[in-house]
């Protein structure tokens, strides 16, 4: 269900896009975001950190794309965020010495500390990824192209996450079948 709930606003996204214009797409966007941020918050009765970034971002950027009707700020908004995003990883593992997925994920996860590891360096190399990939397609190629990417684009972190889940599933606990 969250997996779902979180392609939901991309879809109506691009549906608007579709029947409409980018102006268009980017309020459904905004309006999706909110709706989607109040339902994870109504389900787990808090919102993590990348939720609450997420929302301030469609926000800020979607006002500043219809106020100034100008998109390039909606289009360029992924990259930021991915930029951020692996800044942020980058700087707590280089720096603070902190591994943030760890720090996120430790209690529900039980991995060797050279998995968190290469999980952490793995999501900042996706991140950076994703953020030039964005960027890229948002500045070379037409509006029309971009959403089509955002759509199809979506391919990606389906395969990094699907790719994660199979590193880290042979590092997890193996429940022993205890039956004679």
């Amino acid at each position: 269900m969250k997996f779902l709930l979180d392609f939901f606003p991309i879809l109506l996204f691009f549906g608007a896009y579709k029947m409409g214009d980018i102006y268009t797409a980017t309020a459904v966007l905004m309006g999706a975001t909110v709706l989607q941020t109040a339902i994870i918050y109504k389900m787990d009765g808090k919102l993590q950190t990348m939720h609450k970034i997420t929302l301030v971002l469609v926000l800020g950027f979607g006002a500043l794309t219809l106020g100034l009707h100008d998109e390039r700020f909606i289009k360029w908004k992924p990259t930021l965020l991915y930029a951020g995003l692996a800044i942020a990883l980058a700087v707590a593992h280089g720096l603070l010495k902190k591994n943030f997925l760890h720090m996120l994920l430790g209690a529900q996860l039980q991995l060797p500390a050279n998995v968190w590891h290469r999980l952490n360096l793995s999501w900042i190399l996706y991140c950076v990824f994703m953020a030039a990939i964005n960027g890229y397609v948002a500045h070379y190629f037409s509006t029309e192209d971009w959403v089509n990417f955002k759509l199809w684009g979506y391919a990606f972190p389906v395969v990094f996450i699907l790719g994660q889940g199979l590193y880290i599933s042979r590092y997890l606990p193996q429940d022993e079948d205890k039956t004679p």
